[in-house]
């Protein structure tokens, strides 16, 4: 008997965490018919999702989009009220500041692997060009249970692909190293057509076709008129109408199994519960789990996390001429500091609509082991983000504002492995009755990704695992939300 109906109804489940897996797998709980009490740890909801304000004008401080061609943030957008506010980026036409210039973000790829040579025409110099036409007459890579992106990449196609395509595009989703990145956790779609190819640029091609069969139609992503900060807010109020409970500043330190459940502690008291979903970063996670799952702690000790910075700059939009387009992104490879920019107010018509003499952009900084750039000053950081803002653009005025907003160990790494010490986390996790795990750290790092894993813990509580297993099996591709995402 499933925990959720052991006693004979919906029964009281405790969700750890207030990011948008938490307050998604708590609505999800309540239309079930669950009692539902919601435990953060912080001062507020949200987690990497962080609306703000610079120059008067509502602005996001963390992620800024979602992928709309899948089902399940637009969904729970809709549910909480949101319908009416979602909006498609102005814009989609991106850059690529690498080799000394400004270059339009290339089509014709599957996240920076082309189908063919000509895609990254005007990208790659000529030898690189050259290098991906050898991939046809090489000899079959055999990739295994998983490989790194990065040296897969490069075997077949050269490493300029990699270094100036693959590398930033990847950097601007995980901040991570595309040669330690998994393909099967990162590039899920990638994997299974090179497994089954002797060419990648054979296996790129058959999924541009199947894709061009589907004919999807509607933006790739979108974003909430606000902010896409306002989702998380919009879904806790939704929480609360149905009936849940969310407790601020509660910041849960073990999990202990009872005869009839769960207890979970929190300082010098308890909260009794039928069920426990599990929804915080893996270090958090590790740490209520190492009682009750030993195993299952031990392994998300090893996740690790990139930190980076996001640098929201204001401008007069009189003094601030900026290239066309809604951002570009920068190869680590060129030694600069920045690795993405976002014209903010080119990209969300809702920004430019709030205050149309204001000019809003944003650049991230900090890539995974990229410890120092972090330790600078705020004004160290705004002052970096300005020269290679200026390099790239020619933008030499002064902001009227900036806002530095970091995010220590906010993006969890998928090396080579990950999916299969996500099996083994679920493995543990599935020998105790009433518990299931969600979030970034298991099956995708984008909004979908983390929904689609607070779904799948919500429906394991109720017996049904196929959701777990599909995620398991098929981790949610996480793609770059244009420049600067």
């Amino acid at each position: 008997m499933s925990a959720l109906h052991a006693r004979g109804d919906a029964g009281h489940v405790v969700v750890v965490g207030g990011g948008i897996a938490g307050l998604a797998a708590a609505h999800r709980l309540l239309d079930r018919g669950a009692r539902v009490t919601v435990l953060e740890a912080s001062d507020r909801v949200g987690g990497k999702l962080l609306p703000g304000e610079i120059a008067g004008v509502r602005v996001d401080l963390g992620a800024e989009s979602m992928l709309a061609r899948r089902p399940e943030a637009v969904a729970l957008a809709r549910a909480a009220g949101l319908g009416d506010r979602l909006q498609p980026p102005a814009t989609a036409t991106a850059a690529i500041w690498t080799r000394g210039a400004l270059r339009p973000m290339p089509k014709g790829h599957v996240m920076g692997v082309p189908g063919t040579a000509s895609a990254l025409l005007g990208l790659l110099s000529d030898e690189g060009l050259r290098r991906i036409e050898h991939d046809a007459r090489l000899p079959r890579t055999e990739i295994g249970d998983d490989v790194a992106v990065g040296g897969y990449v490069a075997e077949r196609l050269g490493r300029e692909v990699v270094d100036r395509l693959v590398e930033p595009l990847l950097g601007g989703v995980y901040a991570g190293d595309a040669y330690r990145i998994s393909m099967r956790s990162a590039v899920p779609q990638l994997f299974e057509a090179a497994k089954a190819h002797d060419s990648l640029t054979e296996a790129v091609r058959e999924i541009q076709a199947k894709a061009a069969a589907a004919a999807q139609s509607g933006p790739v992503f979108m974003g909430v008129e606000g902010g896409v900060g306002r989702l998380p807010l919009a879904v806790a109020e939704s929480v609360r109408a149905k009936g849940g409970e969310i407790v601020l500043g509660a910041d849960a330190d073990r999990l202990h199994r009872t005869p009839g459940g769960w207890e979970v502690l929190l300082g010098d008291h308890l909260i009794e519960a039928d069920a426990v979903i599990v929804a915080t970063p893996a270090p958090q996670a590790a740490r209520l789990l190492r009682t009750a799952s030993p195993g299952a702690a031990a392994e998300l000790r090893t996740v690790e996390y990139a930190s980076m910075a996001l640098v929201t700059l204001a401008y007069r939009r009189a003094d601030a001429a900026l290239p066309e387009g809604s951002g570009f992104l920068v190869p680590p490879v060129d030694g600069r500091t920045i690795k993405a920019s976002t014209f903010a107010s080119r990209k969300w018509g809702w920004i430019a609509d709030e205050d149309p003499d204001v000019l809003v952009l944003r650049t991230s900084v900090g890539r995974y082991g990229e410890t120092e750039i972090l330790e600078r000053e705020d004004a160290d950081l705004v002052a970096v983000s300005r020269h290679d803002l200026r390099e790239a653009t020619g933008l030499d005025a002064a902001p009227v504002e900036a806002r530095v907003t970091r995010w220590t160990d906010g993006l969890p790494q998928y090396p080579v492995g990950h999916h299969a010490r996500v099996a083994r986390v679920r493995e543990h996790v599935a020998r105790l009755p009433g518990l299931a795990v969600c979030g970034a750290a298991y099956d995708g790092v984008g909004i979908p990704a983390c929904i689609a894993s607070a779904h799948a813990a919500v429906d394991q509580l109720g017996g049904d695992l196929r959701g777990v297993h599909q995620l398991t099996a098929n981790p949610v591709q996480s793609l770059h939300g244009g420049a600067g995402e």
